[in-house]
């Protein structure tokens, strides 16, 4: 069943809570930095995933579109955009 966008939000908080969490971890000494870094990089990766999805639905929408059209890309795909 395709996301909505309280879904994907509901997702992106989620992941936020999760770095924050990671981070917090590090800060107390129950992960080293290897870990952290592995697990941050791979937060990163579903959150520009995620933020990708949302960005795509709404210019669909906005474009009169069905937004459910759109589905999450692979991760090579979304991280190889040039900012």
């Amino acid at each position: 069943m395709p996301m909505d966008e309280n879904d994907i939000l509901a997702r992106i908080n989620e992941y936020v809570g999760e770095e924050q969490r990671l981070r917090e971890r590090y800060q107390r000494r129950e992960l080293d930095r290897e870990e952290e870094h592995r697990r941050l990089e791979s937060l990163e990766v579903a959150l520009d995933q995620c933020w990708d999805l949302l960005r795509r639905r709404r210019a669909r929408l906005e474009a009169g579109e069905d937004p459910r059209q759109e589905d999450v890309r692979p991760p090579d795909e979304v991280e190889g955009y040039l900012q």
